[in-house]
């Protein structure tokens, strides 16, 4: 099993150094570098691209991108993911998530935090997050947020929380 994890982020890092070499390095300076190197790389009327790179708290390591096609993006039925986004739509709910990502992980130490008074509001609460994925319950009422889901879920905060350095363009 532990060989397994040491292939495995000995693969992660053999492709993040090849990358590294075919690819020159985006001038940091430059206000669009990411939106540069996805120009490159556009087929099609466009594409939404979000990616991340983050250490938690916990000690965790993340890197992860999504893209998709404009045209899927428009043509998809949005009513489809509204369960997830509503999982999202509770203050505690989104209390508990960032109270998980900061690693307090047991169902006790979260309805602490939390501050609710039973537990029946508490798994009502995770029971939600759970059902949409946006957490996972683990052995001996542990819970995480799945590492697919840790940039997704702190894109999705940040596309609504103020940006102080938000640069946008329009033709």
């Amino acid at each position: 099993m532990a060989d397994d994890s040491l292939a495995e982020r000995v693969a992660a890092l053999e492709e993040r150094v090849s990358r590294l070499e075919l690819e020159p390095a985006a001038p940091r300076d430059d206000v669009f570098w990411a939106l540069e190197g996805l120009r490159r790389r556009l087929d099609g009327d466009g594409q939404v691209l979000f990616t991340g790179a983050l250490d938690l708290p916990t000690g965790e390591h993340y890197e992860w991108q999504q893209g998709a096609a404009t045209e899927g993006l428009l043509e998809a039925n949005w009513a489809d993911h509204a369960a997830s986004y509503a999982a999202l739509g509770h203050p505690m709910r989104l209390t508990l998530l960032r109270a998980v990502l900061r690693g307090t992980r047991s169902a006790t130490e979260l309805q602490e935090t939390a501050g609710l008074n039973t537990t029946g509001q508490l798994y009502h609460h995770l029971k939600q997050l759970t059902a949409a994925g946006w957490l996972q319950a683990g052995g001996r009422g542990q819970y995480r947020v799945p590492a697919g889901r840790v940039v997704p879920l702190l894109v999705l905060l940040s596309a609504v929380m103020p940006a102080p350095d938000l640069t946008t363009t329009e033709d």
